[in-house]
């Protein structure tokens, strides 16, 4: 597996992680425990080392589960965790954002207990939050890093003033945003990256599995399926961007690999900075990902995809209007 470091930091982790979200949250019914933790066990024996988490995802439950499954090998990997919403803990469902200094501290505390862990190795704002200044968001986590309970700050889905603001407070050592074939607006923002000496972590490089080539006209998603809300999924768009990954497929047909392990080996190759936390509930998924790490594209290759990516335009936004604040 190839292995790169986040940041300018000492954290070093397997160029594909994994997302735990879907265990738990947003692509239908949770998975049963058992075979979650068995996903992520197979996953530590298979070379992975990176892990992602969330207080938002189930709420709660996905931290518990990955901490039950990291517990035996905890100094072995690099476990990544979120705060910044305010749930309701009634319902279990999020009202709003809530990056309060105070509520950090709470959460975070939280969060270790869930993951039984004495510290956790990054800890993101999950969304900026206007009504908190970022620079005391970046002086709560420095507390916590203080105080050992915290090795690294990161933010997710910020743009480049927000992250200029927060590293003058505290060095971030990682953006997480959403980046993949079909998502590459974030692209704007890897110059001042590269000048703070930030890591970049992309989620959904598989664009929610359509860039694996499995999801085809007649796919169909239940409610408690993120995707059934995504206008990138519905009928009037999927069949323009179908055509792209029809593409896609037939450039991986040549390289003799999956259309996923192209979009994934694409993201990789696009930075020495780059790591990929896709999600799969499945062990045969999760070793086609991995594969995925240590495969190199020819300037050929990437230029085919280049080409594709400038012929065929996706259709349709990444989230719905509906959508709280893109809960990912």
């Amino acid at each position: 597996m190839d292995i790169r470091r986040l940041g300018t930091t000492d954290l070093q982790v397997s160029a594909v992680g994994l997302g735990c979200m879907g265990f738990n949250w947003s692509y239908g019914p949770p998975t049963e425990r058992a075979e979650a933790i068995g996903v992520i066990r197979h996953a530590v024996d298979r070379g992975v080392t990176f892990f992602d988490t969330a207080e938002l995802y189930g709420p709660f439950a996905n931290e518990a589960v990955v901490g039950e499954a990291l517990q035996p090998v905890r100094d072995a990997v690099v476990i990544a965790t979120k705060f910044g919403f305010a749930i309701d803990q009634d319902t279990g469902r999020p009202t709003g954002l809530n990056s309060r200094p105070d509520h950090v501290r709470a959460v975070t505390d939280a969060s270790l207990r869930r993951l039984r862990t004495d510290r956790i190795d990054i800890l993101y704002q999950h969304r900026v939050d206007p009504t908190v200044p970022v620079e005391e968001v970046a002086g709560a986590v420095s507390e916590l890093i203080g105080q050992g309970k915290v090795r690294a700050f990161g933010l997710s889905e910020a743009n480049a003033e927000t992250i200029r603001r927060a590293h003058a407070v505290l060095p971030v050592t990682v953006l997480q945003t959403e980046y993949s074939l079909w998502s590459r607006q974030v692209e704007s923002v890897f110059p001042t990256l590269e000048a703070l000496g930030i890591g970049f972590v992309a989620y959904g490089p598989l664009g929610r599995g359509f860039l694996t080539g499995m999801i085809t006209r007649d796919t169909s998603f239940g409610q408690d399926d993120v995707r059934s809300r995504q206008p990138r999924f519905q009928e009037q768009h999927r069949g323009q961007n179908l055509a792209f990954v029809h593409r896609l497929s037939a450039i991986a047909a040549g390289v003799g690999v999956s259309t996923a392990q192209l979009a994934l080996a694409w993201v990789l190759a696009q930075q020495p900075w780059i790591t990929a936390i896709p999600g799969t509930r499945r062990r045969e998924r999760l070793d086609e990902n991995i594969a995925a790490a240590n495969l190199s594209l020819s300037p050929a290759v990437l230029g085919d995809i280049a080409a594709a990516v400038t012929e065929y335009r996706i259709a349709g936004e990444r989230y719905g209007p509906r959508e709280l604040a893109n809960l990912e």
